[in-house]
């Protein structure tokens, strides 16, 4: 090939081949639907402080992010399904119609029930709307352009664990925490009214066979039981209902592929292959990450003075460090994906290795590397393990199989928080927040998920080398 046409095929899979062809319009459109699903599942930590005064509800604080995490896996677990028996374009549109009832009911809930009530139905609003994006991006998107399309997706996960707290600071600065909710459902409904003119064209996937109710069933089991564990303080009740949540998940896997309708890709808890190995290492590695973001911040407040503000920046480096590592990498070719989910999954262990000796004692510019060096992982790594996933799924289960790693990937943060809590929870963490506790934490919530984070780079080497395809 000569070097014209190589430049040639170089700049077909750059950024502006990527908006030809009429794909601007729903890429923004996804963009806005990922930006509604991280900034919704973050805002609460801003706003549950007010929202208690409020309604009373101090001691339910933790279900509000349980409840909408239970809510959004369960959706983005169903989201293939349902976009082959409705439609993409239909079931996106209905998505963003059922956020919209959640952020009204939280917005005018005159009780903390009804609160909850709608943190549970924003959660299934916005896991349909984020496992349909995913549909969309396997569906309506030509695989030379994945990789840079899944960079666009952390760059805005990265501007959202930013500016999703902070959004609901300058609101509540400026207004009321209701208003918070009632702009998200302003959002939502212009979502839901712009699908069907930018999703034209996106059809059924496949015309579906129905809705596998056992495995949901049993996935809302273990989603729930771990739900329950991350807000207990009974240490032993806590690790109980943690394995059991694991297991049932885990038995969910093993199943699938024995059922009438498949909830998952075909083989998809087999670890030989790709998607097995990929949803494995999405999973784990995820589940590892989470501690730095939920203990982080108390930490460093405790120990150290830091601000709610300046805490929240120190651990900000993560999502910086992952966004920026993301886009660096977007364009990498075909012997560097592989590579780059490798180097990845190292360094997510470098940093939890580093996180135990630095987040409450050691010098404040190691805690900022470490951070880095954390969402660096996931910034190198996270595109092309969703783009092997895809690459290796059948035609048939390409619906199923791109929602999945979202569902995968909610219900590793879910597990990871449930672990982490349980980790903190036994060294006195929910007792009170003292430098004792605090310390003992900031050690033993990273300590604890090393073996999650061993676990999942063994399977991001499995998935970069001798892993089949389904």
């Amino acid at each position: 090939m000569t070097e014209a046409l190589k430049g040639q095929a170089a700049e077909a899979t750059g950024w502006a081949d990527l908006f030809a062809e009429g794909r601007l319009p729903r890429f923004a459109l996804i963009m806005l639907g990922v930006w509604l699903n991280a900034a919704d599942s973050l805002v609460t930590a801003t706003i549950m402080p007010s929202v208690g005064a409020d309604l009373g509800g101090y001691a339910y604080f933790s279900w509000a992010t349980a409840g909408y995490f239970v809510g959004a896996i369960m959706a983005g677990a169903s989201s293939g399904r349902l976009s082959e028996m409705f439609g993409l374009r239909s079931a996106t549109a209905v998505a963003g119609l059922v956020m919209v009832a959640g952020c009204i009911l939280s917005a005018a809930a005159p009780n903390v029930a009804l609160f909850l009530t709608g943190r549970l139905i924003q959660g299934l609003g916005s896991g349909w709307i984020s496992g349909f994006a995913m549909v969309a991006i396997a569906l309506l998107f030509p695989a030379r352009h994945l990789a840079r399309v899944f960079a666009a997706v952390t760059f805005v996960w990265g501007v959202a664990t930013v500016a999703g707290p902070l959004f609901g600071g300058v609101v509540l600065e400026a207004g009321h925490w209701r208003d918070v909710f009632w702009l998200f459902a302003a959002q939502a409904a212009l979502f839901s009214l712009a699908v069907p003119f930018l999703l034209g064209g996106a059809g059924k996937a496949g015309g579906g066979p129905g809705v596998p109710w056992a495995q949901l069933g049993l996935l809302g089991l273990g989603v729930s039981a771990i739900a329950i564990a991350n807000i207990l303080t009974n240490a032993p009740v806590a690790i109980g209902l943690v394995v059991l949540g694991l297991v049932v998940l885990a038995l969910v896997a093993i199943l699938d592929d024995r059922m009438r309708v498949r909830l998952l890709p075909h083989r998809a808890g087999d670890l030989r292959t790709v998607v097995g190995a990929g949803y494995l290492s999405m999973f784990a590695l995820t589940a590892a990450s989470m501690g730095f973001s939920i203990y982080g911040p108390p930490i460093l407040q405790q120990t150290r003075g830091f601000s709610p503000l300046w805490a929240g920046y120190a651990v900000g480096a993560e999502s910086m460090a992952w966004t920026v590592a993301a886009m660096a990498v977007a364009g990498a070719g075909a012997v560097w994906d592989r590579r780059w989910i490798r180097i990845g999954s190292l360094l997510l262990i470098v940093s939890l290795v580093m996180l135990p000796f630095t987040l409450a004692a050691g010098p404040l510019v190691w805690v900022l590397v470490a951070g880095g060096l954390m969402g660096a992982a996931f910034g190198f790594s996270w595109a092309f393990m969703s783009t092997r996933v895809l690459a290796a799924l059948r035609d048939e289960d390409r619906a199923i199989g791109s929602s999945g790693i979202t569902a995968v990937r909610q219900s590793g943060a879910a597990a990871g928080a449930a672990i982490s809590g349980v980790a903190a929870n036994i060294t006195g963490f929910s007792g009170g927040l003292s430098d004792v506790s605090a310390r003992a934490a900031g050690v033993w919530v990273f300590v604890a998920v090393i073996p999650l984070a061993l676990a999942g780079t063994w399977a991001a080497f499995r998935l970069t080398g001798s892993a089949e395809r389904a």
